[in-house]
């Protein structure tokens, strides 16, 4: 992870961050250890497939482990600024597009952007398109394919 990347979650997203770490440290590792002490009493360890899959989610829950610890060294909640209400992590945006359909979004951090939620990401084409704008404002947003998509924003909330 490069850590000159500035990283910006809502406090949400941190706790969630925060709670998988303690379970990856606590429950979850102890479950591991207990398989890799289960494998080893299987006998041979060089044709052990219980051992090998022990030790590789090992492998995968320290390295998880790792990313959560890096994440949350270099990351920084945003708060609520308090004044008008603008476009900004942490906030939900109601955008109405130039046929008349509604859709809602989140802004979030990158690293808590989960598409089946509607949760987007600040870097995205459409969040750094929204973040700063006003209810009212009308937005242009050029997505990857190229197209140019117009939207007005219909509510702000938090």
């Amino acid at each position: 992870m490069d850590n000159a990347k500035k990283i910006e979650l809502t406090a949400e997203g941190r706790q969630k961050l925060v709670d998988e770490l303690e379970y990856r440290e606590g429950e979850k590792h102890d479950e591991i250890v207990e398989r890799i002490k289960e494998a080893r009493g299987f006998g041979d360890l060089s044709e052990n497939s219980e051992y090998d899959a022990a030790k590789e989610e090992q492998s995968k829950n320290e390295s998880r482990i790792n990313e959560i610890r890096q994440i949350l060294s270099v990351a920084t909640v945003v708060e609520d600024q308090g004044h008008a209400m603008t476009v900004s992590i942490g906030t939900t945006v109601e955008l109405k597009d130039g046929k008349g359909k509604k859709s809602t979004f989140s802004i979030v951090g990158t690293t808590e952007t989960n598409s089946l939620e509607h949760r987007i990401s600040v870097e995205s084409p459409v969040g750094s398109a929204l973040v700063g704008h006003k209810k009212g404002d009308k937005i242009e947003v050029v997505t990857p394919s190229g197209k140019t998509r117009k939207y007005t924003i219909t509510g702000i909330s938090r």
